[in-house]
């Protein structure tokens, strides 16, 4: 029957278009029709539609709930959660939740309703029930850890949705929210690209006595990260957080590999220059992102030279290809050699991203707190090339016992799961070399922040990079060195997160 509401469907529907890109014809029909999605998704697919219940209860009715079903609060509702699959492959297709009052059902109907997993429109079609659709909402969302589960999507990908009610005798029988991803029921290809985040935990040789220069030592982040959305275009267009420094990095591939155009989306990141990696996971992210449109298999370490990462660094690049517990092996240095003098990788253009020496799985249960404080961000673009020329070289002595508490500590105690032994050579190398400098030039508070998630029970707290995000690492008490990190912060602002290594690099997925 046709829809008798007022609402807009086909104006809202061209008004999320214009936020979130362009919608495929079957998306928009998925959205704005007021018949059977499970039927359309049969003819969509060429496949059965199955449908798999989540949950199944009787709960009673919150206000918003009552509201839409005209119904008093507290009365009772069938809450079900369904997920409607190919019946040939598995895949899920729709993600729906529903309420229905349970005083407008016919014995019958709620048995069917309640013990089988039987689509809505086939039980209104069994009862011959003369009904019709409403559709009171069309809106967009970020995929969390659940929906990005549920469809095998990444985490922050946008989700679609739309929210009707089913009329029967004038009364809302159910309410009803049917979400599926963005990135389905697409018509032309698409690739995205979720990368990591890291923090570096110290360069290591910044004397260039031994004929060999930077080092570093680092740890890939399963979050935050960043989530970067790819199409085939006739131009090159950026959109998004950080657009212009993707567009750089993209433009830059493409020349360099005589790529296409494309329309590329930052759909999610973080901020730059907290000392999180953001450029580096970018630039790659968005090079990466054009390869894999136009069929053509560049490294990360391919695509971090040409968008000139990873010249001092390399282990934002070995993060984005692998993940885990890094050590990288620097550059050659001296003259005629890779590197001359010292140079933080923004100035170091053209020089490939050192090898790995060293890479080992992080205990995923080692948790690690990132505490971001809202104050000056770090050293970047002159002011860092400044820092190398004014503290380089650092002491050998400091050099020499870095390599000690890397080697001889550091690396044994993560292999052997010691927490409290890796702790330590993570403090005691806040100490040391370049690191000691990168911490003398901190805000006070970053200070602070290091010495009070130790005091709540940190095995370690160190500061990235060049900050001011400052990292604690425990396998207990979290909260508490979560709280004492926030109470730090309270007169300037910031935010803390909890996340783990990710011991993988960037997934790519094509859809």
């Amino acid at each position: 029957m046709p829809s008798s509401s007022a609402f807009p469907v086909a104006a809202k529907i061209s008004e999320l278009e214009s936020i979130v890109g362009r919608l495929s014809p079957v998306q928009k029909m998925l959205l704005g029709t007021d018949g059977s999605v499970t039927s359309l998704l049969e003819v969509v697919t060429g496949s059965q539609i199955e449908i798999e219940t989540l949950v199944q209860r009787t709960v009673p009715a919150d206000e918003g709930v009552a509201d839409e079903l005209k119904i008093e609060p507290k009365d009772e509702v069938n809450y079900r959660v369904v997920k409607l699959k190919r019946a040939d492959t598995g895949e899920t297709l729709i993600y729906a939740v529903s309420h229905t009052p349970l005083k407008r059902l016919d014995l019958s109907f709620k048995d069917d309703l309640t013990r089988a997993d039987i689509p809505i429109g086939v039980i209104l079609k069994k009862h011959q029930i003369e009904s019709r659709r409403d559709i009171t909402r069309t809106e967009f969302s970020k995929a969390d850890r659940e929906m990005a589960g549920v469809f095998k999507i990444f985490q922050q990908e946008l989700m679609l949705s739309r929210n009707y009610r089913i009329f029967r005798h004038g009364e809302p029988l159910i309410a009803i929210k049917e979400s599926f991803p963005y990135n389905s029921f697409q018509d032309e290809k698409r690739v995205l690209v979720q990368t990591p985040s890291r923090i570096h935990l110290t360069l290591t040789d910044l004397t260039g006595q031994s004929g060999r220069v930077d080092g570093g030592v680092g740890i890939a982040l399963d979050e935050p990260n960043i989530l970067l959305e790819a199409k085939s275009g006739e131009e090159l267009v950026v959109s998004g957080d950080s657009s212009d420094r993707a567009r750089a990095a993209a433009q830059a591939v493409r020349d360099a590999f005589g790529l296409g155009g494309a329309e590329i989306t930052v759909r999610g990141g973080y901020r730059m220059h907290v000392g999180l990696g953001g450029g580096t996971q970018l630039g790659i992210a968005a090079g990466k992102a054009l390869c894999e449109l136009y069929g053509l298999g560049a490294t990360p370490r391919e695509i971090a030279r040409i968008v000139s990462r990873g010249g001092t660094s390399g282990i934002g690049t070995a993060a984005f290809e692998s993940g885990g517990f890094i050590i990288d092996g620097g550059h050659t240095f001296g003259p005629g050699r890779e590197k001359a003098d010292f140079r933080p990788s923004s100035a170091s253009r053209g020089i490939r991203p050192p090898p790995v020496i060293a890479r080992h799985d992080f205990p995923r249960d080692w948790k690690i707190l990132l505490a971001v404080p809202d104050i000056q961000k770090g050293a970047h673009g002159q002011m860092e090339v400044d820092i190398f020329k004014d503290y380089c070289p650092v002491p050998l002595a400091d050099v020499h016992e870095l390599c000690y508490q890397i080697l001889v500590r550091m690396v044994p105690s993560l292999v052997e799961e010691d927490l409290d032994e890796f702790g330590s050579a993570v403090n005691r190398v806040q100490e040391l070399g370049f690191k000691r400098v990168e911490v003398m030039l901190q805000h006070p508070l970053v200070h602070r922040l290091m010495a009070e998630m130790r005091e709540a029970g940190a095995a370690c707290a160190g500061l990235s990079s060049f900050g001011p995000t400052v990292y604690a690492i425990t396998d207990a008490q979290e909260r508490e060195i979560e709280a004492a990190a926030l109470d730090v912060m309270e007169e300037v602002g910031g935010e803390v997160l909890i996340t783990r290594s990710r011991n993988e690099g960037a997934r790519v997925r094509a859809a």
